[in-house]
């Protein structure tokens, strides 16, 4: 297995990302942070992943969210 000990993210799978984002601020805030139609218009963790899984950009400011949230 690779080692990245510099990857603050190493070891957390996209959905544990966005259920503490989620559990953490709320679909709501999340949308406002976050400016992408699957966190505002009828939201879900299943169509949230498979945006956020085909969109790169949109990956990225999520796991940003993340690391300023909670590191």
């Amino acid at each position: 297995m690779l080692q990245q000990p510099n990857n603050p993210l190493h070891g957390l799978t996209l959905q544990t990302i966005l259920e503490r984002l989620l559990a953490h601020y709320g679909w709501e805030v999340l949308g406002d942070r976050v400016k992408i139609r699957c966190f505002r218009d009828n939201p879900s963790i299943s169509s949230s992943l498979t945006f956020l899984r085909k969109t790169p950009w949109a990956r990225k400011e999520v796991e940003d969210l993340y690391l300023q949230t909670f590191k």
